[in-house]
């Protein structure tokens, strides 16, 4: 069952705490009592639903082009606490960065059982959602991740025929490329050039998974750290053009 727990509105958006199945998220709407498209977000690993570039995504959405769009707390993120096997993944990733050794292992296998939780959760919120008048049943749906929300975003929407659009990036093909090749919606796929964790070549072979016959490659100079905000900007025509 949806709960709606909280509501601020800021300059035109409204935000509304929320629970699912006591999974907490958080959902951002057109002050304006309309029917418009949802886009679901993943959150990066680390962060939380209420991160800035979570908000900032959400507000791009909403007041560019009138989208409601909701994000819940990975498991062990944001309002959940961690588990003991949350912390245990953590201590090794944090012990292999000290000792300079590779952290993509770790990340694919932390993330795969954080997206194996995960993936159930959001398709109950996606039903509760679709409760609510302003979105209803049957509307446009998209999905937005980039890093961990990759992670969690390509077995969803490869499970979830409801979304029809997704924006991805980010993130190691190992586990995910079985994921990608039954996804055949528009995608756009963000990857940075000198990634100091993820090689060209295996952001390429993520990409290149996709069995999407509109999906479009954007590539930019820097670090794992350096997606340039304007990627954002492109997202949101993306979607305005999908939804």
């Amino acid at each position: 069952m949806l709960h709606l727990t909280a509501a601020s509105t800021t300059n035109g958006v409204v935000q509304r705490s929320f629970t699912v199945n006591d999974v907490p998220g958080v959902l951002w709407s057109p002050e304006a009592d309309v029917r418009a498209p949802l886009v679901l977000m993943g959150h990066g690993g680390g962060n939380h639903k209420l991160h800035p570039a979570m908000v900032g995504r959400a507000r791009l959405l909403v007041t560019g082009c009138g989208f409601h769009v909701a994000v819940l707390d990975a498991p062990g993120h944001g309002e959940r606490p961690p588990s003991a096997h949350d912390e245990a993944e953590i201590a090794d990733l944090f012990r292999a960065r000290a000792a300079g050794e590779p952290e993509g292992p770790i990340v694919v296998r932390y993330n795969t059982y954080l997206a194996e939780l995960a993936v159930p959760e959001y398709r109950a919120a996606l039903d509760e959602l679709q409760q609510l008048a302003e979105i209803g049943t049957g509307g446009p749906v998209g999905y937005w991740g980039i890093n961990m929300g990759t992670a969690i975003g390509v077995p969803l929407v490869a499970a979830e025929p409801r979304i029809t659009a997704a924006v991805f990036g980010q993130h190691w093909p190992d586990e995910l490329v079985e994921h990608a090749k039954k996804i055949t919606i528009p995608i756009e796929f963000d990857l940075q050039w000198d990634d100091e964790h993820i090689s060209r070549q295996d952001g390429l072979a993520l990409f290149d998974a996709f069995a999407s016959s509109e999906k479009s490659l954007h590539v930019n100079s820097g670090r794992h750290k350096d997606l340039p905000r304007f990627e954002a900007e492109s997202a949101v025509r993306f979607f305005a053009r999908h939804l």
